[in-house]
């Protein structure tokens, strides 16, 4: 599966060119994910604006990795999901545990917010 990667300041942007996610591609892609974990920009941002279908066992695992992103303190967030894509995610009722937004450029915004709130409770930590 080609996986375009933009790397930015805070977060890297994977947008995978496949307009139906099976179980096999899904490995892929959270390979390259998994990957930004051990990066030095560890938030990521999965664009799937070409992605009009996806199998069940993907759903589970993007939501999982999700969830992984999360206990290792960093940000996942999907976007631009088409609306046959959300009703599938619907169907399986993940789509309201999903970090997800309509547009890139919310997904920019939830990433650095969520950056902001962690290096405040890392401050209050410290107290």
């Amino acid at each position: 599966m080609e996986i375009k990667i933009s790397t930015k300041e805070k977060f890297t942007v994977l947008t995978p060119v496949t307009p139906h996610l099976t179980d096999t591609l899904t490995e892929q892609l959270i390979a390259a994910c998994t990957n930004c974990l051990n990066s030095e920009i560890k938030n990521v941002i999965l664009n799937l604006q070409a992605v009009t279908a996806i199998d069940v066992e993907a759903a589970n695992n993007l939501t999982n990795l999700q969830q992984q992103f999360y206990e290792n303190n960093v940000s996942f967030v999907i976007c631009e999901m088409k609306p046959q894509l959300e009703d599938a995610f619907d169907k399986l009722e993940l789509l309201e545990v999903l970090n997800a937004t309509p547009t890139e450029s919310e997904a920019w915004d939830i990433v650095q917010i969520e950056e902001i709130e962690r290096e405040l409770m890392d401050g209050e930590d410290a107290e």
